[in-house]
């Protein structure tokens, strides 16, 4: 069943990419590039099964961006966008066994979006709406725990619900990860180049841990909900 889920996805993904390509030269042609740098605030959980009650695991992300415009479609600026960036993710519990104890971890990846861009408003100055969608693939780099306990209350993760702490010290077995991104912002473009906020969904599709029969977990994969903030500027128009 987890090979049919995971055939079902990788599906998804290669549709979605070849959907990025579709603004395939219809309207008025643009050859116009962009680079910047831009960065944001993570927050993030792990979609486990069996469940686990979390939180929202706040973290930092960063890094840079090239944006090629393609065309203009009546209205719509189309382009391709890839991103490069340091991300952390992770999970916080929520534990309510009476023990006292918390935990949370941080997860750190290196994430490469590669989006269809469409945008509308003003090309040269003034402000722009947009949205983003398309593949993401992450690598992972390497992860930290905090465990939270007292004398009085010792750390015990026998007392978990369902006895599910088999997360606890777990080494992430696939290091590689992908999934969707897709995210709505607004860009305001400016004489010194254009500056970027934008609000952002990560939906994984693969999971940390080995999901068969005999693994704890059936499904371990993240999500992010980012707010990103970003300066551009054309090197070529």
């Amino acid at each position: 069943m987890h090979h049919n889920r995971h055939s079902i996805h990788i599906i998804a993904l290669l549709l979605l990419i070849w959907s990025t390509q579709g603004f395939a030269q219809v309207g008025e042609l643009r050859n116009n590039l962009a680079i910047g740098l831009g960065g944001g605030y993570n927050l993030s959980s792990v979609d486990f099964s069996p469940t686990i009650k979390q939180g929202l695991q706040p973290g930092v992300m960063g890094g840079v961006s090239v944006r090629y415009t393609t065309e203009k479609y009546f209205s719509l600026i189309c382009a391709a966008q890839l991103e490069v960036n340091f991300a952390q993710r992770g999970w916080k519990e929520t534990i309510e066994d009476g023990s006292n104890n918390t935990y949370s971890c941080t997860t750190n990846y290196i994430e490469i979006p590669f989006f269809a861009h469409v945008g509308w408003g003003k090309e040269e100055r003034g402000f722009q709406f947009f949205f983003n969608a398309g593949p993401q693939i992450g690598l992972y780099v390497n992860k930290e725990e905090f465990y939270g306990s007292s004398k009085e209350y010792p750390w015990k993760p026998e007392l978990r619900p369902n006895n599910i702490n088999q997360q606890y010290g777990k080494p992430i077995e696939n290091t590689l990860e992908y999934g969707i991104a897709g995210g709505a912002g607004i860009e305001w473009k400016t004489s010194i180049g254009s500056f970027l906020l934008e609000g952002r969904y990560f939906f994984g599709l693969s999971d940390m841990y080995g999901n068969s029969k005999a693994d704890p977990f059936g499904r371990s994969a993240n999500t992010t909900i980012t707010a990103k903030l970003s300066y551009m500027i054309d090197i070529i128009k």
